[in-house]
């Protein structure tokens, strides 16, 4: 990274060590380098080695990867581009260091939106499409534009197939959770859509049949028969994604005594095994029960109670914060265009009785 004398590789592991040293409860959260690109699974594999070694503070895995659909690529162009889906799971299987959130594509349009500027600049040049980007002079950017992922392009099939393999190819559900890393593969609310596929190879195969054949012969979904039961749904929805943001003693993640009593019940029976009807189930819930109260009932909402804010108050001794700001303030002076008293967010802060104080180590 030129002037700043720093690798992504050391900040990578950097951060792992000090997420442990710290004792926090969730594994650190990476996305990584090459999103999006052909050949990209090399720099993936890589990445998660890189915290391999490092002892976790908690029961769970080291480091989390973010839409590890965008991450899972072969191939040199996107005229050879290919699925290398089963080298990513072989080896999430190999290895208790990693888990992964799948960023599964769904056929159909969607909007792209990410702090990747370029990236975005690049679909606008080969979509034609609207964009915007926009820059405030923060750490990060944005770029916004829409996108279409059509089964009959040889490169969106393939995309579609991957986040599906993953799913299918990594054999702990706990190692894995659903996503579509909202909205870029597709829209959150696609998930139904998404679970039937899982839960049945009949529905893959169908679908498939209206794609593009590149699928058939650079990806492996069609020869994959697993198929996921309820149990395995649950995990990969709920429970895989509390564990790993260390949430379960927190009155999250769990049904025991002392749970939040957030609690998801949906029309179909756990023998159920047609598609359309898993995903017709998963589209509304009979009931939604959240903090012990029913805001949905017979698939109609009927009661919008308040959220809670978690928030923690670091603790810092008075010299050692001293020192951290005076280099944070010279640090502004030399390499921002913003000035250090204009950056901090300044306003009242007026605490709520739905607020929880979590007892996290800063």
């Amino acid at each position: 990274m030129p002037y700043f004398d720093v690798t992504p590789a050391e900040i990578v592991k950097g951060l792992a060590e000090a997420n442990e040293k710290f004792e926090m409860p969730h594994s650190i959260h990476v996305h990584g380098n090459m999103l999006g690109h052909p050949g990209n699974y090399e720099v993936t594999l890589k990445t998660y080695d890189l915290v391999k070694g490092i002892t976790p503070y908690r029961e769970r895995p080291t480091m989390h990867a973010t839409h590890t659909q965008f991450h899972s690529y072969g191939g040199t162009t996107w005229r050879d581009f290919e699925s290398k889906a089963r080298a990513i799971a072989d080896y999430v299987n190999a290895n208790e260091h990693i888990s992964i959130d799948l960023g599964s594509v769904i056929i159909g349009d969607t909007t792209t939106m990410t702090a990747d500027g370029p990236m975005e600049y690049g679909l606008y040049q080969i979509t034609g499409r609207k964009w915007t980007n926009h820059d405030v002079e923060l750490e990060t950017g944005t770029g916004v534009t829409p996108y279409l992922y059509s089964g009959k392009v040889p490169v969106n099939a393939i995309q579609w197939a991957v986040g599906l393999e993953l799913a299918l190819l990594v054999k702990d559900p706990w190692k894995v959770a659903l996503t579509t890393d909202h909205p870029n593969a597709g829209p959150f609310i696609g998930y139904p859509i998404l679970i039937s596929m899982l839960m049945s190879k009949r529905r893959r195969d169908e679908s498939a049949e209206e794609m593009h054949s590149a699928i058939f012969d650079r990806a492996e979904l069609h020869s994959i028969e697993r198929e996921y039961d309820f149990y395995e749904i649950a995990i990969i929805t709920r429970a895989m994604a509390a564990k790993t943001l260390g949430l379960h003693e927190y009155g999250k993640g769990h049904l025991g005594v002392g749970a939040d009593g957030d609690v998801a019940i949906y029309d179909v029976t756990p023998e159920e095994r047609d598609a359309g009807k898993i995903q017709k189930a998963f589209l509304n819930t009979k009931y939604t029960i959240k903090g012990g109260e029913i805001v949905v009932k017979d698939g109609e909402v009927v009661a919008a109670p308040p959220g809670r804010t978690y928030f923690v108050t670091p603790e810092c001794e008075p010299k050692l914060m001293d020192e951290m700001l005076s280099k944070l303030k010279d640090t502004f002076e030399h390499y921002y265009s913003v000035s250090f008293a204009n950056y901090p967010v300044q306003a009242a802060y007026v605490p709520n009785p739905y607020e929880i104080r979590a007892p996290w180590r800063s």
